[in-house]
């Protein structure tokens, strides 16, 4: 791995060459999460084993496709409404196998000045980072190799707290947990883990967060997550009064935590009834 192209434990700067596709280990013959989100989004980057256990939960559970592109439409949004509001740094942990329109494409087309940190632990994401390294001239992209369940490694990383630092965590940034907290287990502590990275963010920071749910659904629900987990995939749906325990303390803006398809829907845009099988919320940090 050279030394100019990549900083110290993972770290990939949009000024630098990357590590070469055939030097990194994609563990293709298990399924892993965010290959199986690629493969529901209708993407190409996802092999056998994450086809076959997404296809396992789609017959158990045949409006999942719909809730996770009603998902990724609402971070769409969400990422558009946090830039009109001033906020040009973002960390998004869990960020997955690029899927346009990217989060920095979406801000930077409102402010092209915005910077934006990409965290995942996925070694396929590491292979597809000319997608994500593609910032305006003006702006700052960067990739991080790390694990949202090790959340004071991320912030002491040198890409958030170095010389140089990606981001400045003295002035606001937007956390971005979309699609990836209900992969946490209760015993690594979810609420543990975002209260940590909310309280090294300052006031007038926001969290935009997504996250399944069993509520309107809990069989078709619980049988898809048993074919994930059959897969090695562990899946935590949380309820309502549950995802509610990640707000606590922030101010949520209308309409506060609803289904993914009902935050600030675009005028006319359809709303499947399956997308109630997720919450989603955007908040700020007083």
């Amino acid at each position: 791995m050279a030394e100019d192209a990549w900083g110290p434990s993972g770290w990939m700067s949009t000024a630098v060459q990357q590590e070469p596709v055939e030097r990194i280990e994609l563990h293709t013959d298990r399924p892993q999460s965010a290959r199986m989100y690629d493969y529901l989004l209708g993407g190409k980057t996802n092999f056998a084993p994450d086809r076959e256990i997404a296809a396992k939960a789609l017959e158990a559970f045949p409006g999942l496709r719909d809730v996770i592109r009603a998902g990724r439409a609402f971070l769409g949004r969400a990422a558009g409404f946090l830039a009109e509001q001033g906020v040009d740094q973002f960390l998004d942990i869990g960020s997955g196998i690029p899927t346009s329109p990217n989060l920095h494409e979406i801000v930077q087309e409102v402010n092209p000045a915005a910077r934006i940190v990409y965290v995942d632990n996925d070694p396929i994401v590491l292979a597809h980072t000319r997608a994500l390294l593609n910032s305006t001239p003006e702006g700052r992209i960067d990739f991080l190799a790390a694990d949202l369940r090790a959340p004071k490694a991320i912030l002491d990383h040198p890409c958030l707290s170095g010389p140089d630092p990606a981001l400045d965590l003295t002035r606001p940034v937007g956390l971005v947990l979309s699609a990836v907290v209900h992969f946490v287990a209760d015993e690594d502590d979810p609420y543990g883990i975002v209260r940590t990275l909310l309280d090294a963010l300052p006031s007038g920071s926001w969290l935009v967060l997504s996250h399944a749910t069993a509520d309107a659904s809990p069989d078709q629900v619980d049988r898809a997550g048993s074919a994930y987990r059959g897969g090695g995939v562990g899946i935590r749906p949380r309820s309502r009064e549950e995802f509610a325990r990640f707000a606590e303390g922030l101010e949520p803006v209308e309409p506060g935590i609803v289904p993914p398809g009902e935050w600030r829907p675009r005028p006319g845009a359809p709303v499947s009834a399956t997308t109630r099988d997720g919450y989603v919320l955007v908040a700020r940090k007083p």
